[in-house]
Order: C-alpha cells, then structure tokens, then sequence
C-alpha cells in the first residue's frame, strides 16, 4: 500500500517512469538475442588437434590421451567427450557447469593443453591446437558447388579456405568455421617403394630431405656493416628457400653416394600439387561441392549472423571461381524467423482483442486508457530485464508474454472498475484509488 499510494501521490513522476521504463524496454528489444529456444546446454569448449595421415587409433593414442589427460579435472567441469576420425581429427568437446563464464573456462582449457603439448607429436605441434568457446551444432551450412571439370574440390576448398573462411571469421556472432568435403592445396610425394628399397632409402630419409632443404633462411644485406667496403647502401639479400612447384621439389637431392651418384626425389618418389587430405571428398545434388558450417558464438543474435554471413557470402560471389555456385543447403534460423514471428503477431492479436474487450465491456475512454497504457509499458518493459539477466528473445519467452498480458489486463480492469465504483459512491478520484489498493492489498494478505 505504501508504494501505491507513493505513485498515487505523484502522478508526474509515475508517468516519467512509465515513460522511462517503456523506452529503455525497446532499446533493449534490439539488442537482444534471439533464438529459437532458450539456451539450455552447459557451456561447452571445443580442443581440436590436427594429425595428417593418422588413423583414429593413433589418434586417440598420441594426441586425444595426453590432452584428455591435462584437461580432465579442470575447474566446474562437468563431463567431456572424445572423438578421433580417419581425416586426422582429434576433437574433444568438455562441458561446464550452468552459470559457468565461457571466457574463464577457455581459458582453464588453454592453460592445461599447453601443458599437454610437449608430448603431442611434432606434426602436431607444427599444426597447432585450438581452444574455442562454441555452441553445440551449427547456425547454417553454405555448399560451394562446380559442374567445371577444371574446377576440382581441391581447387574449391582452397578458395573457401582463403576467401571465405577469413571473411565469415571476421563477423560479429561467428565463432568459427568448419571447411568440409576439400581442403588446402599442398605438395604431395608418392613413394614408391620398390625404387626407395632397391637405393636402400627410408621413407623417414626422404622426410628429413624435404624438411632440410624446403626452408625459408635469413640472406642477410649486402654492404652491411662491418663490411669494410664503404658502401652508401645496404641491399637485403632475398633467399628462396621455399619451394614453389613439384619440379623443383623433384630436384632435391636425397643422398649422395661415395662413387658419386646423386639420388634424388624424382628416383623414388611422384611429386604432385594435391589436396593436403583425401580422407573426405564432398558432393551437394550430385555436383562436386563443399561446405562451410558456420558455428554460432554464445551470446550472440542468431538471426542477425545469419543475416551477416549470407550478405558476405553474396557480396563475395562475384570473386568467386568462374563455374561455382554457392547454396544453402542448412539454415535453422529459417524456422527461428518464422517461430518468432509468428509469436510476435500472436501477441499483437492477442493485445488488439484485449483493448477491443475492454472498450466494449468498460463502455468508457477514461477506464479503457489505463489497461491500454499498462500493457505496452508492461511487455516492453519486460524486454530491459531479460536483457539484464542475459535472457534471449525466444519462442518460449514470448508465450509467456502472450500468457502475461491476460494477467496484466486482469489486474488492470479489476482496480479501474473498484476505482469507477468509489467514484460512484461519492469519494474524490485520489480518495478512490486510495480505498481500491488498500482493499487490494488486505484481499492479497488474507
């Protein structure tokens, strides 16, 4: 009673705040998240590792084992899971408390896999593991598809891997990009065994030569210091150790022997451009094709990435290889649009019929004003402390909107028909909505 009659008393000030709350709700409206349903899945961190070549055993053995080993126990984790596939990818998925800051818990997760890196093999290591914060499953999928014979899938998942992906990577609620069904180019040597046997060469030997001599060394500057020379410039000197095309890596020489023959790659070994894996080939309606699955960021607004990944997606399709085409093959966020919306336009029937209710059975403006006011002020104003409490703006949220406004009518017309009755009974309109919530309140105790 004491806060009704202290709004009761200061009608100027009821109104600004009514005011003030109904604007601050639809600023909050649009910057809300919205999904689907409400985020109800424990926060999750994903570790993911690359071996090349690996079958799942060793796999599991060498670079899933040590890591499963460091991560486990880490601080509020609940459970995690492990998965090893024969394209020579580790990932394992471990899952928080309720509550817990993804933030925070990445970085536990960090800490602990660089303890574990030391005993990952080296391969490994060179490829790095990566610690990511991610929603379970993905926002939409984008299928890079070519009917071109010239245009192979490597061909195509180099450009998403160059193109796309870092473009995707740079949108607000993105958290990361999975490449699919073609990968990155890369110089593939094909042993062949019978010749590297007959000059008593190793597949290790052979390794070992290509890593010594495809590196990029300093060359150092010409007129440097103390040269001596008196030189007014210094040129820097550009060495390319890094090799370019198959013939040139087909010319590294393996071995020499002492009577002075050189074995070089070409004698035991194919060199090709390739893919840098074959162990997944991809195909959209038949075509050759990749994908793209896009994985949402926590916290973000799914309709508005989406949004964002598909104007990127259109506004790169001019650059993209003559021959490709791009579709959508997966995108949720479809029936999220048209879940919400058909919420929101329930809820705007179910407001319109209301105040119709109330203008008929009131058969007065002045009584009808206030229900019609308190609705607004009340929906809208429920959007600023969802967004306080870090709710999202979701199918079930906008029910119990729906179901809320019944509740706030009621109220509503029950202290406007007290007050018209007090009114009636001869009291002043202040006498009158003094008596009506003092009534209401010794109702609500008893």
């Amino acid at each position: 009673m004491k806060i009704a009659r202290f709004f009761i008393d200061r009608p100027i000030f009821a109104a600004v705040l009514s005011i003030l709350i109904f604007v601050v709700g639809a600023i909050s409206a649009f910057t809300l998240p919205v999904s689907e349903y409400p985020e109800v899945v424990p926060p999750t961190v994903v570790v993911r590792a690359q071996y090349p070549g690996a079958n799942p055993q060793v796999i599991a053995d060498t670079v899933a084992a040590p890591l499963e080993q460091e991560i486990n126990g880490v601080e509020d984790m609940l459970y995690m899971t492990s998965s090893s596939t024969a394209d020579g990818m580790a990932q394992i998925s471990v899952t928080f408390k309720p509550g817990t800051d993804l933030d925070a818990a990445q970085v536990l997760v960090q800490n602990r896999v660089a303890l574990a890196e030391p005993r990952l093999p080296e391969q490994v290591r060179q490829t790095g593991v990566t610690v990511n914060k991610q929603l379970s499953g993905f926002l939409l999928i984008v299928a890079l598809t070519s009917k071109d014979p010239n245009a192979d899938l490597d061909y195509i998942g180099n450009y998403a891997n160059s193109t796309l992906r870092d473009r995707m990577l740079r949108i607000d609620g993105v958290g990361g990009v999975q490449v699919f069904g073609g990968g990155f180019y890369s110089m593939r040597v094909w042993i062949d065994p019978g010749k590297a046997a007959a000059r008593n060469l190793t597949a290790g030997e052979i390794v070992a030569a290509l890593r010594a001599q495809n590196v990029q060394a300093a060359g150092g500057a010409l007129g440097q210091a103390p040269s001596g020379t008196g030189a007014a410039y210094q040129l820097p000197v550009q060495v390319q150790g890094r090799l370019a095309d198959p013939e040139q890596f087909s010319n590294i020489v393996i071995r020499t022997d002492a009577d002075g023959r050189v074995t070089r790659v070409r004698d035991v070994a194919r060199v090709e451009l390739g893919a840098q894996d074959y162990g997944m080939r991809g195909y959209f309606s038949g075509d050759r094709g990749i994908g793209l699955a896009i994985v949402q960021q926590p916290g973000s607004n799914a309709l508005a990435t989406a949004a964002e990944v598909l104007k990127a997606v259109e506004e790169l399709k001019p650059t993209m290889p003559q021959g490709v085409t791009y579709q959508i093959p997966y995108n949720p966020t479809e029936f999220v649009q048209a879940s919400v919306a058909s919420v929101q336009s329930t809820l705007f029937e179910a407001v319109i019929l209301v105040m119709i209710v109330i203008m008929v059975f009131l058969q007065t403006w002045r009584a009808a004003i206030i229900p019609i006011i308190a609705i607004p002020v009340a929906l809208v104003g429920t959007f600023a402390i969802q967004l306080a409490l870090g709710y999202s703006l979701n199918s079930l949220s906008l029910f119990a909107l729906v179901l809320a406004v019944g509740i706030v009518v009621d109220d509503a017309i029950v202290v406007v028909e007290a007050v018209e009755r007090n009114i009636k009974l001869g009291m002043t309109p202040r006498e009158a909505a003094y008596r009506t919530m003092a009534d209401g309140d010794q109702g609500a105790r008893h």
